[in-house]
Protein backbone atom coordinates (compact mmCIF):
# COMPACT_ATOMS: atom_id res chain seq x y z
CA UNK A 1 0.00 0.00 0.00
CA UNK A 2 0.81 3.86 -0.44
CA UNK A 3 1.69 5.96 2.59
CA UNK A 4 3.36 9.47 3.18
CA UNK A 5 6.21 9.18 5.96
CA UNK A 6 9.39 10.73 7.34
CA UNK A 7 12.51 9.35 8.20
CA UNK A 8 13.80 11.39 11.05
CA UNK A 9 12.03 14.94 12.54
CA UNK A 10 12.67 17.99 10.09
CA UNK A 11 12.29 21.58 10.21
CA UNK A 12 11.40 21.15 6.70
CA UNK A 13 8.58 19.42 5.12
CA UNK A 14 10.36 16.18 3.80
CA UNK A 15 7.97 13.11 3.33
CA UNK A 16 8.28 10.56 1.16
CA UNK A 17 5.80 8.28 -0.19
CA UNK A 18 6.32 4.53 -0.12
CA UNK A 19 4.60 1.26 -0.89
CA UNK A 20 4.62 -0.59 2.07
CA UNK A 21 3.08 -3.52 3.77
CA UNK A 22 -0.87 -3.67 4.64
CA UNK A 23 -0.92 -3.70 8.68
CA UNK A 24 -1.75 -6.83 10.42
CA UNK A 25 -4.58 -6.22 12.79
CA UNK A 26 -4.36 -7.21 16.92
CA UNK A 27 -7.19 -8.76 18.52
CA UNK A 28 -8.83 -5.79 19.10
CA UNK A 29 -8.03 -4.08 16.19
CA UNK A 30 -9.50 -3.31 12.75
CA UNK A 31 -8.32 -2.49 9.37
CA UNK A 32 -9.24 0.46 8.20
CA UNK A 33 -9.64 1.42 4.48
CA UNK A 34 -8.73 4.92 4.29
CA UNK A 35 -11.00 7.20 2.49
CA UNK A 36 -10.21 10.92 3.36
CA UNK A 37 -7.06 12.01 6.15
CA UNK A 38 -7.42 15.32 8.11
CA UNK A 39 -4.17 17.25 7.45
CA UNK A 40 -3.47 19.16 10.87
CA UNK A 41 -0.79 21.78 12.22
CA UNK A 42 -0.73 18.44 14.98
CA UNK A 43 1.12 16.77 11.39
CA UNK A 44 4.04 19.90 11.32
CA UNK A 45 4.39 19.80 14.92
CA UNK A 46 5.12 15.79 14.72
CA UNK A 47 7.30 16.05 11.56
CA UNK A 48 9.78 18.95 13.12
CA UNK A 49 9.85 16.98 15.92
CA UNK A 50 8.40 19.68 18.18
CA UNK A 51 6.01 17.27 20.32
CA UNK A 52 8.57 14.09 21.00
CA UNK A 53 8.88 14.84 24.56
CA UNK A 54 5.55 14.16 24.74
CA UNK A 55 5.14 11.80 22.23
CA UNK A 56 8.62 10.15 20.44
CA UNK A 57 8.49 8.27 17.16
CA UNK A 58 10.25 5.09 15.67
CA UNK A 59 11.28 6.12 12.20
CA UNK A 60 10.29 5.81 9.90
CA UNK A 61 7.04 7.11 10.83
CA UNK A 62 3.37 7.27 8.77
CA UNK A 63 2.38 10.82 9.08
CA UNK A 64 -1.36 11.36 9.74
CA UNK A 65 -3.85 12.02 12.99
CA UNK A 66 -7.41 11.38 11.84
CA UNK A 67 -9.07 10.04 8.81
CA UNK A 68 -12.20 8.36 7.92
CA UNK A 69 -13.49 5.26 6.14
CA UNK A 70 -14.42 1.25 5.60
CA UNK A 71 -13.79 -1.19 7.84
CA UNK A 72 -11.79 -4.00 6.23
CA UNK A 73 -11.57 -6.33 8.81
CA UNK A 74 -11.78 -6.79 12.00
CA UNK A 75 -10.02 -8.37 14.80
CA UNK A 76 -11.24 -11.71 17.32
CA UNK A 77 -12.31 -9.81 19.23
CA UNK A 78 -13.95 -6.87 17.90
CA UNK A 79 -17.81 -6.46 19.29
CA UNK A 80 -18.61 -3.04 18.25
CA UNK A 81 -18.18 -3.10 14.16
CA UNK A 82 -18.09 -5.21 11.08
CA UNK A 83 -16.56 -5.21 7.90
CA UNK A 84 -18.32 -2.15 5.94
CA UNK A 85 -19.23 -0.39 8.57
CA UNK A 86 -18.18 3.62 7.75
CA UNK A 87 -15.99 4.77 10.91
CA UNK A 88 -13.94 7.69 11.50
CA UNK A 89 -11.42 8.02 14.25
CA UNK A 90 -8.40 10.15 15.78
CA UNK A 91 -6.15 8.21 15.94
CA UNK A 92 -4.21 6.68 19.15
CA UNK A 93 -1.17 9.03 19.81
CA UNK A 94 1.43 6.43 19.85
CA UNK A 95 0.18 4.25 16.98
CA UNK A 96 -0.97 7.25 14.36
CA UNK A 97 -0.64 7.05 10.53
CA UNK A 98 -3.84 8.04 8.87
CA UNK A 99 -1.57 9.21 5.25
CA UNK A 100 -1.75 5.67 3.76
CA UNK A 101 -4.08 3.66 2.25
CA UNK A 102 -4.69 1.18 5.33
CA UNK A 103 -4.84 1.52 9.09
CA UNK A 104 -4.91 -0.18 11.94
CA UNK A 105 -6.76 1.11 14.82
CA UNK A 106 -8.07 -0.60 18.09
CA UNK A 107 -11.75 0.03 18.33
CA UNK A 108 -11.38 1.35 21.00
CA UNK A 109 -10.61 4.58 19.40
CA UNK A 110 -13.08 4.60 16.55
CA UNK A 111 -16.28 5.41 16.22
CA UNK A 112 -19.76 5.28 13.23
CA UNK A 113 -19.71 8.50 11.20
CA UNK A 114 -22.32 10.65 11.56
CA UNK A 115 -25.79 9.60 9.32
CA UNK A 116 -25.50 11.36 5.90
CA UNK A 117 -21.58 12.99 6.12
CA UNK A 118 -19.56 12.10 2.76
CA UNK A 119 -15.75 10.78 4.39
CA UNK A 120 -13.90 14.45 3.58
CA UNK A 121 -16.33 16.02 5.87
CA UNK A 122 -16.07 13.26 8.64
CA UNK A 123 -12.36 13.10 8.49
CA UNK A 124 -12.59 17.05 9.53
CA UNK A 125 -14.63 16.04 12.73
CA UNK A 126 -12.39 13.69 15.35
CA UNK A 127 -9.37 15.51 16.06
CA UNK A 128 -11.07 19.28 17.25
CA UNK A 129 -13.85 17.66 18.05
CA UNK A 130 -12.27 15.73 20.86
CA UNK A 131 -10.16 18.44 21.39
CA UNK A 132 -13.20 21.08 22.52
CA UNK A 133 -15.07 18.55 24.35
CA UNK A 134 -12.02 16.99 26.49
CA UNK A 135 -10.44 20.62 26.98
CA UNK A 136 -14.52 21.66 28.09
CA UNK A 137 -15.62 18.85 29.90
CA UNK A 138 -12.05 17.21 31.36
CA UNK A 139 -9.95 20.30 31.30
CA UNK A 140 -12.38 23.18 32.43
CA UNK A 141 -14.62 21.26 34.19
CA UNK A 142 -16.78 23.56 32.72
CA UNK A 143 -20.38 24.30 34.00
CA UNK A 144 -23.78 25.05 32.08
CA UNK A 145 -24.40 28.43 31.47
CA UNK A 146 -20.84 29.87 32.26
CA UNK A 147 -18.83 32.10 29.75
CA UNK A 148 -15.97 30.57 27.41
CA UNK A 149 -14.05 33.38 25.39
CA UNK A 150 -11.39 31.35 22.49
CA UNK A 151 -9.37 34.14 21.41
CA UNK A 152 -8.55 33.30 17.65
CA UNK A 153 -11.37 30.95 17.70
CA UNK A 154 -12.41 31.60 13.87
CA UNK A 155 -10.66 28.70 12.65
CA UNK A 156 -11.18 24.86 12.37
CA UNK A 157 -11.17 24.46 15.86
CA UNK A 158 -13.59 27.04 16.54
CA UNK A 159 -15.95 25.69 13.91
CA UNK A 160 -15.98 22.35 16.50
CA UNK A 161 -15.42 24.13 19.52
CA UNK A 162 -18.47 26.56 18.93
CA UNK A 163 -21.53 24.23 18.75
CA UNK A 164 -20.20 21.99 21.18
CA UNK A 165 -19.50 24.42 23.74
CA UNK A 166 -23.31 25.65 22.89
CA UNK A 167 -24.67 22.12 23.16
CA UNK A 168 -23.26 21.76 26.48
CA UNK A 169 -24.64 24.71 27.88
CA UNK A 170 -22.60 27.78 27.67
CA UNK A 171 -22.36 31.36 26.52
CA UNK A 172 -19.35 31.55 23.68
CA UNK A 173 -17.26 34.47 22.63
CA UNK A 174 -14.91 34.20 19.84
CA UNK A 175 -11.94 36.82 18.66
CA UNK A 176 -10.75 36.16 15.12
CA UNK A 177 -10.77 37.54 11.65
CA UNK A 178 -14.14 39.61 9.96
CA UNK A 179 -13.97 37.06 6.99
CA UNK A 180 -15.09 33.90 9.15
CA UNK A 181 -17.67 36.14 11.56
CA UNK A 182 -20.82 35.15 9.47
CA UNK A 183 -19.83 31.53 9.80
CA UNK A 184 -18.96 31.31 13.27
CA UNK A 185 -22.39 33.46 14.90
CA UNK A 186 -23.85 31.02 12.72
CA UNK A 187 -22.28 27.89 14.66
CA UNK A 188 -23.80 29.81 17.70
CA UNK A 189 -21.26 32.35 18.99
CA UNK A 190 -23.36 34.57 21.39
CA UNK A 191 -20.65 37.63 20.78
CA UNK A 192 -17.99 38.05 17.89
CA UNK A 193 -14.89 40.17 18.06
CA UNK A 194 -13.36 41.38 14.89
CA UNK A 195 -9.60 41.27 15.99
CA UNK A 196 -8.70 44.21 13.69
CA UNK A 197 -11.51 46.67 15.43
CA UNK A 198 -11.35 45.83 18.71
CA UNK A 199 -9.02 44.13 21.45
CA UNK A 200 -10.90 41.79 23.55
CA UNK A 201 -8.82 42.61 26.50
CA UNK A 202 -10.13 46.27 26.61
CA UNK A 203 -13.77 45.23 26.38
CA UNK A 204 -13.84 41.79 28.33
CA UNK A 205 -13.58 41.00 31.89
CA UNK A 206 -14.35 38.54 34.43
CA UNK A 207 -15.46 35.37 32.29
CA UNK A 208 -14.79 32.02 33.27
CA UNK A 209 -13.21 30.32 31.00
CA UNK A 210 -10.79 30.57 28.17
CA UNK A 211 -9.65 27.83 25.75
CA UNK A 212 -6.14 29.59 23.66
CA UNK A 213 -5.34 28.73 20.03
CA UNK A 214 -2.59 31.29 20.07
CA UNK A 215 0.43 30.78 22.29
CA UNK A 216 2.37 32.08 24.82
CA UNK A 217 2.36 35.73 23.56
CA UNK A 218 -1.15 36.07 24.42
CA UNK A 219 -0.99 34.39 27.96
CA UNK A 220 -1.18 37.55 29.73
CA UNK A 221 -3.67 39.35 27.87
CA UNK A 222 -5.96 36.00 28.37
CA UNK A 223 -5.45 35.44 31.87
CA UNK A 224 -6.25 39.46 32.51
CA UNK A 225 -9.98 38.32 31.32
CA UNK A 226 -10.55 36.05 33.90
CA UNK A 227 -12.69 36.47 36.77
CA UNK A 228 -10.79 34.97 40.33
CA UNK A 229 -10.98 31.01 40.10
CA UNK A 230 -11.56 31.23 36.01
CA UNK A 231 -9.54 28.84 34.26
CA UNK A 232 -6.92 28.87 30.90
CA UNK A 233 -6.80 25.80 29.14
CA UNK A 234 -3.68 26.24 26.14
CA UNK A 235 -3.86 23.94 23.13
CA UNK A 236 -0.30 25.85 22.37
CA UNK A 237 1.29 27.65 25.05
CA UNK A 238 2.59 24.42 26.25
CA UNK A 239 2.79 21.76 29.05
CA UNK A 240 2.98 22.09 33.11
CA UNK A 241 3.11 19.99 35.98
CA UNK A 242 -0.28 19.45 36.56
CA UNK A 243 -0.49 18.07 32.47
CA UNK A 244 2.76 15.36 33.33
CA UNK A 245 0.67 14.13 36.02
CA UNK A 246 -2.86 13.78 33.96
CA UNK A 247 -0.87 12.05 31.89
CA UNK A 248 0.78 9.54 33.75
CA UNK A 249 4.86 10.60 32.41
CA UNK A 250 7.64 9.11 34.51
CA UNK A 251 9.44 11.65 37.18
CA UNK A 252 11.80 13.25 34.67
CA UNK A 253 9.18 14.24 32.16
CA UNK A 254 7.25 15.29 35.36
CA UNK A 255 10.29 17.33 36.74
CA UNK A 256 10.70 18.89 33.10
CA UNK A 257 7.20 19.85 32.42
CA UNK A 258 6.93 21.33 35.81
CA UNK A 259 9.81 23.42 35.47
CA UNK A 260 8.21 24.52 31.84
CA UNK A 261 5.49 25.81 32.88
CA UNK A 262 6.01 26.48 36.62
CA UNK A 263 6.00 30.64 35.23
CA UNK A 264 2.62 30.10 34.02
CA UNK A 265 0.99 28.57 36.70
CA UNK A 266 2.98 31.16 39.22
CA UNK A 267 1.17 33.75 36.96
CA UNK A 268 -2.04 32.32 37.01
CA UNK A 269 -1.83 31.57 40.77
CA UNK A 270 -1.20 35.14 41.71
CA UNK A 271 -3.90 36.20 40.54
CA UNK A 272 -6.12 33.29 42.17
CA UNK A 273 -6.66 31.45 39.00
CA UNK A 274 -5.53 28.05 36.88
CA UNK A 275 -3.38 27.34 34.08
CA UNK A 276 -4.21 24.05 32.48
CA UNK A 277 -3.02 22.38 29.09
CA UNK A 278 -4.15 19.65 27.06
CA UNK A 279 -2.59 17.25 24.14
CA UNK A 280 -5.70 15.55 22.92
CA UNK A 281 -6.07 11.82 23.10
CA UNK A 282 -8.14 9.44 21.05
CA UNK A 283 -11.69 8.29 22.74
CA UNK A 284 -14.19 6.18 20.67
CA UNK A 285 -16.76 6.75 23.87
CA UNK A 286 -16.19 10.48 23.61
CA UNK A 287 -16.60 10.67 19.94
CA UNK A 288 -19.79 8.72 19.60
CA UNK A 289 -20.93 11.34 22.16
CA UNK A 290 -19.68 14.31 19.65
CA UNK A 291 -21.46 12.42 16.63
CA UNK A 292 -24.80 12.18 18.63
CA UNK A 293 -24.19 16.32 18.91
CA UNK A 294 -23.21 16.55 15.27
CA UNK A 295 -26.03 14.48 13.93
CA UNK A 296 -28.44 16.48 16.52
CA UNK A 297 -27.13 20.03 15.73
CA UNK A 298 -26.05 19.67 11.90
CA UNK A 299 -22.70 20.64 12.59
CA UNK A 300 -20.60 20.98 9.20
CA UNK A 301 -16.87 21.63 9.44
CA UNK A 302 -15.67 23.82 6.77
CA UNK A 303 -13.21 21.96 4.65
CA UNK A 304 -10.73 23.34 1.78
CA UNK A 305 -11.66 23.06 -1.27
CA UNK A 306 -8.42 21.97 -2.48
CA UNK A 307 -8.04 18.27 -3.11
CA UNK A 308 -5.20 16.64 -2.42
CA UNK A 309 -4.04 13.02 -2.82
CA UNK A 310 -1.31 11.15 -1.04
CA UNK A 311 0.76 11.80 -3.88
CA UNK A 312 0.91 15.84 -2.79
CA UNK A 313 0.63 15.24 0.60
CA UNK A 314 3.56 17.88 0.47
CA UNK A 315 1.69 20.26 -0.77
CA UNK A 316 -1.21 19.75 1.94
CA UNK A 317 1.17 20.07 4.69
CA UNK A 318 2.99 23.06 3.45
CA UNK A 319 -0.54 24.87 2.71
CA UNK A 320 -1.75 23.97 6.33
CA UNK A 321 1.59 25.65 7.45
CA UNK A 322 2.32 28.75 5.17
CA UNK A 323 -1.93 29.22 4.53
CA UNK A 324 -4.03 30.73 3.85
CA UNK A 325 -6.37 28.05 4.34
CA UNK A 326 -10.48 28.05 3.86
CA UNK A 327 -11.39 25.30 6.49
CA UNK A 328 -9.70 22.28 7.16
CA UNK A 329 -7.24 20.32 4.36
CA UNK A 330 -7.69 17.04 3.31
CA UNK A 331 -6.24 14.37 1.71
CA UNK A 332 -8.61 12.03 -0.21
CA UNK A 333 -8.10 8.46 -1.25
Amino acid sequence: MKAVQIDRYSKKIHTILRDIPVPEIGPTEVLLKVKAAAVNPLELLILTGSVKLIQDYSMPLTLGNECSGVVEAVGQKVADFQVGDRVYTRLPLSKIGAFAEYVAVDQAALAIMPAGYDFATAAAIPLTGLTAWQGITEELEAKCGKTLLIPGGSGSFGQMAVPIAKALGLRVIVTGNDRAKASILAAGADQYLDYKKDNYWEVLSGLDYVIDTLGAGEFQRELSVLKPGGRLLSLRTGPNKRFAVRNHFGFAKRALFAAAGAKYDRAAKKQGKEYRFIFVHSDGVQLREITKMVERNHIVPKTDPRTFTLETARDALALVKNGPTDGKVLIQL
